[in-house]
């Protein structure tokens, strides 16, 4: 279980702003925040240390690249004691994009893109099918995805 880490004020600001724009330079955000550029560098090498940050990932627009087909997939597993084993075969299908164990209907949901419905019929039936230990899926595709967000990190204390 993650641990609740003491980030102080600086800290959460410094995570909101790169929520907002990874690629602003650290002396640019030291400005912003008013500390040194080489205070924002310590900052976020301790909170990658404490894998509070995880990265910093490009955001695409997926459709603009051609892939026309979002769905989620929900996901009955025959037994809960075989999620651990289901969710690495999932990791090992590219066109699978998140995963989440769940509460509710499902075990798992999972969300897949693909280039078309034919991909799409690919991934479900010649691979997740194949899946030992998934008793049966149920799919849903995505019409449109109306918005999409980072939280909003509360920097009051």
């Amino acid at each position: 279980m993650p641990t609740k880490f003491n980030l102080d004020k600086l800290d959460l600001q410094i995570i909101q702003e790169m929520m907002e724009n990874a690629e602003i330079s650290y002396a640019d955000l030291g400005k912003k925040l008013f500390v040194s550029g080489g205070t924002i560098h310590v900052r976020i090498k301790k909170l990658e240390e404490l894998k509070v940050v995880k990265g910093r990932r490009l955001s695409i627009d997926v459709k603009a690249l051609g892939y026309d087909v979002i769905a989620f997939i929900g996901i009955y597993l025959e037994k809960s004691s075989l999620y651990d084993a289901v969710a690495k075969d999932l990791k090992k299908i590219p066109e699978i994009v998140r995963v989440n164990y769940t509460t509710g209907n499902y075990s798992m949901f999972a969300e897949i893109v693909c280039k078309d419905i034919q991909q799409l019929r690919v991934v479900l039936h010649d691979k997740l099918q194949n899946i030992k230990g998934i008793e049966r899926t149920e799919t849903l595709i995505s019409l449109e995805e109306s918005f999409s967000r980072n939280i909003v990190v509360s920097t009051t204390e």
